[in-house]
């Protein structure tokens, strides 16, 4: 059930009998020489519309961009400022609060964007527990990166090793693959893993450490097939765990 595809009353019935929404968040930039522009975006919507289908849970529009600038040495990225990005969850949680929404479960494609919405949790919860005593709408946010489940790291591992990397990875262009076979590309990387490192700062810093994107990767080894058993196992994962979360809450 989706949010953007609901009338107001379809809503208004949901919430009798649940309070929790999934959000998808990821973010609009470049995943090296053969992954797409909307990796993140899309592998955050595709995951969050097959959850909230397993559990029976409305899901809310994609967050499609996010906190990037590191990325903007290339072509097509696109950014928010860190405030900016927390302005975007605060008035989208806060918003949906309005109308007796409580458990937000956002779904997280891209690494840059977690200690900008895990502040903008605190800026809400700060916000609560400042307010008039006792009158404190009884919000929980948790905010799950796809990536870092224990079995999505196992598979990642034993599918790609090494060249799993960090950045423009095999298994996020795998998974892409398989949820949009047209973002297929066929390319050889040169080389085919690409340097490691975490240590930069601005998308100038970005780029010179990294010309063609990624970080320790080879993502010419994904595969839609590939894809597909990391879909699966993803969203067997996050299923459970929004359950955990949604029952712990309740």
């Amino acid at each position: 059930m989706l949010l953007q595809l609901s009338t107001w009353p379809e809503v208004e019935a949901y919430l009798r009998r649940s309070t929790a929404i999934i959000l998808p968040i990821g973010s609009t930039e470049q995943h090296g020489p053969n992954g797409v522009i909307g990796i993140d975006a899309l592998a955050a919507d595709g995951i969050s519309r097959a959850v909230g289908e397993r559990t029976d849970t409305l899901v809310g529009p994609t967050i499609a961009v996010g906190m990037a600038q590191h990325h903007m040495g290339f072509a097509g990225s696109m950014t928010l400022r860190p405030s900016t990005l927390m302005a975007v969850v605060r008035d989208s949680v806060v918003s949906l609060a309005k109308h007796g929404f409580t458990r937000f479960y956002f779904i997280n494609g891209h690494g840059g964007n977690t200690a900008t919405v895990t502040a903008a949790f605190s800026e809400i919860y700060a916000e609560t527990s400042l307010g008039t005593p006792g009158n404190a709408t009884p919000i929980r946010c948790r905010l799950r990166n796809w990536w870092t489940t224990p079995a999505i790291g196992q598979l990642s591992r034993e599918l790609f090793g090494h060249a799993e990397g960090h950045h423009a990875t095999p298994s996020e262009v795998a998974l892409t693959q398989y949820l949009h076979p047209e973002a297929v590309r066929t390319l050889t990387m040169t080389p085919a893993v690409a340097p490691m490192g975490d240590d930069f700062a601005d998308a100038a810093d970005f780029r010179r450490q990294f010309p063609d994107g990624r970080i320790g990767s080879n993502p010419g080894l994904a595969t839609p097939e590939l894809g597909k058993r990391i879909f699966e196992v993803t969203v067997n994962d996050l299923s459970r765990d929004f359950e955990r979360f949604a029952a712990a809450a309740a």
